[in-house]
């Protein structure tokens, strides 16, 4: 059945129901997560770019490709003032014969306040355009089965002209984290624990798919956190962290967890060398796949891969996954903007 999964993709996304774009490595996109994550980090800069080609085993390609950075401002050595975190973020999803898709680009902005012994809470408010296109006369129908198989020829009678259009879209949240690395100097006892809410998609755009009128994309309530600790005695550590989505009608869950092995020790006093690991573990997506996960962190350098075996009756549509990437630089020393006051 030619374009099966091309159609569903299709009709759901014309939908105000239909969910956003998500990737499964929700650690490596924190500005999808929760504006006010924007610069809370240890760092200075930092960059990332993911790539998710998803549904391998269809007919048609569907990728997703993001690119953020965040900066941070006012930060001193010691992070013991407030100061402000800046960031942007681009992504192009498409999908389907149609070339459906979704361009977006967004400035996030946080006021951060270091509270004393490793706590900090954040605040974050993010602003940015979108566009959406498609092209249904590229896509084939029921409508053109003459019996046997799908003809082209055959008119399917359907609107093929999609209007292409932009829209404006606002997202805030708050977050805290408590990092025991800005507050002991003790090897091999790393513990950090973060949670934050974001409400995405405040104002709630208007689409105009087809002149359809009052069609509206749901507000999406993001839930998340995570818990990383050393194993004191040896080289390994572990993370655990999960996220949950809400948007109108539809949910979705991510959870799970890493092992990390240490294989380069780090200076605690001076920072001139960095812990770097090799990390693997297990996800899931609830009702729909499982995601073994691999990465390594090495000098401010982060990279990771991970492929969504998919559980949920889709597999009957497709026999592949979704193969995702992710790379990350964070400047760890001599920050462009930072305070050089302690």
């Amino acid at each position: 059945m030619k374009k099966v999964i091309t159609i569903f993709a299709i009709i759901s996304g014309f939908q105000a129901s239909a969910q956003d774009i998500h990737f499964s490595q929700t650690a490596e996109t924190p500005l999808l997560i929760n504006p006010a994550a924007t610069g809370v980090y240890n760092g200075w800069e930092r960059v990332q770019i993911n790539q998710r080609n998803q549904w391998l085993g269809a007919s048609t390609q569907f990728s997703t490709s993001s690119l953020a950075c965040d900066v941070n401002f006012l930060k001193t050595e010691r992070n013991n003032n407030a100061h402000l975190g800046l960031g942007m973020f681009f992504y192009n999803d498409i999908g389907g014969d149609s070339k459906f898709g979704t361009q977006s680009g967004a400035l996030s902005i946080s006021g951060i306040l270091p509270v004393g012994g490793g706590h900090t809470l954040s605040a974050g408010l993010q602003a940015g355009f979108a566009m959406r296109s498609a092209d249904l006369s590229r896509v084939l129908f029921e409508s053109q089965i003459n019996g046997t198989s799908f003809d082209p020829t055959l008119a399917n009678g359907e609107n093929a002209n999609v209007s292409s259009f932009k829209y404006a879209d606002i997202s805030s949240g708050l977050y805290y984290q408590y990092d025991s690395e800005q507050s002991t100097f003790r090897r091999n006892n790393k513990m950090k624990f973060d949670i934050g809410a974001a409400v995405y998609h405040v104002n709630q755009p208007s689409f105009k798919y087809l002149g359809i009128p009052f069609d509206r994309l749901y507000s999406k309530l993001v839930f998340h956190t995570s818990y990383s600790q050393d194993i004191q005695g040896t080289d390994w550590a572990f993370d655990v962290s999960a996220v949950q989505f809400i948007q109108g009608p539809h949910f979705e869950t991510i959870l799970g967890g890493m092992g990390r092995y240490r294989f380069n020790t780090g200076s605690k006093i001076t920072g001139f060398n960095r812990d770097a690991y090799f990390g693997f573990g297990m996800y899931m997506r609830m009702k729909d796949a499982i995601i073994p996960r691999f990465s390594v962190d090495w000098k401010g350098m982060k990279m990771g891969i991970s492929y969504d075996f998919t559980v949920s009756k889709l597999r009957k549509a497709y026999k592949g996954g979704s193969l995702e990437f992710s790379i990350s630089y964070t400047n760890l020393q001599y920050g462009l903007l930072k305070r050089r006051r302690r």
